[in-house]
């Protein structure tokens, strides 16, 4: 059983409870005899009070961590994972806002939580990240994202013509405002609210989601995680948005090509043996549930 000696703190900032909570999180960590390491971001803020904590000045640090301990909601969470990539660091997240999917835990039971990974009474449950490699000009751009990429027709909100391969396949062409290739993890977030469907994260796949499709007949498809999507814009003639994880943006242009992968690793997510993947559905996102309110 692995006992947790260090780890680093990655939080959303901006959220004031963050800061209401930190002095607690600071004296379980002495209790515990684990030790802390911050992020920049955390340490250089005005609010940060406490001295001799150590700094995760950059990338490489976070993979001398035991486990990252993630404040904030999904989206703090995404960028954390991009973060930790192949380095083997598992992530705990600590939702602080209303609906939030990745960050499991409240702040109502987040030191009944804490204890139990100090205990090493956790399990580590894989999630896959997605790869995109981008023939941008002469250079070539590689992203990667927990959730998903999306190529949308940006701020011109014209109708993206964009033409899909599956390993060398023609898929079709897709006439739309945009397209979403998205992992398991992905699966409840904008691919969901775009018609496509829930995948449990075990279940090796991507998902292909069209955007407002134009056509009745332009539906989400799912393939395996170790298809090639490539997806070329030949017939388009306007700049076209690449979205990573809803936070990272790039542009691209007609004759860029994009090609998506599943990435060569795993991001490790803290879990514990009473989770529930369905009851977090449920809990969550009402899934399941009828309208009004009868379960």
């Amino acid at each position: 059983m692995f006992k947790p000696k260090t780890l680093g703190l990655w939080a959303n900032t901006d959220k004031s409870n963050f800061w209401e909570i930190l002095p607690k999180i600071m004296d379980w960590s002495n209790k515990k005899n684990i030790q802390i390491h911050v992020t920049e971001k955390i340490y250089l803020h005005k609010k940060f009070m406490f001295g001799n904590v150590p700094k995760i000045d950059s990338n490489g640090k976070i993979s001398e961590m035991d486990f990252m301990l993630v404040l904030g909601g999904d989206g703090t969470f995404l960028s954390c994972a991009r973060a930790v990539r192949h380095q083997n660091t598992p992530i705990l997240g600590i939702h602080l806002g209303d609906l939030g999917f990745l960050a499991k835990v409240t702040l109502e039971n987040i030191f009944q939580r804490l204890d139990q990974v100090a205990e090493g009474n956790f399990l580590i449950e894989k999630r896959s990240m997605v790869k995109a490699s981008i023939k941008k000009d002469e250079k070539k751009l590689t992203l990667y994202g927990l959730n998903d990429f999306v190529v949308s027709s940006g701020e011109s909100h014209r109708m993206l013509i964009s033409e899909v391969f599956v390993n060398s396949n023609r898929v079709s062409e897709y006439r739309s405002d945009g397209l979403i290739i998205s992992t398991p993890t992905g699966s409840t977030a904008y691919s969901l609210s775009s018609g496509g469907p829930i995948v449990a994260p075990d279940v090796d796949s991507l998902v292909i989601t069209p955007i407002s499709a134009h056509s009745l007949t332009s539906r989400p498809l799912v393939v395996s995680d170790k298809s090639t999507i490539e997806i070329r814009f030949s017939n388009y003639n306007q700049n076209i948005l690449f979205i990573t994880d809803g936070q990272l943006h790039e542009t691209l242009k007609p004759e860029h090509t994009v090609l998506i992968t599943n990435s060569n690793f795993e991001i490790g997510l803290i879990d514990f043996k009473d989770s529930d993947y369905f009851q977090t559905l449920r809990t969550k996102m009402g899934w399941g549930t009828r309208g009004d309110g009868n379960r």
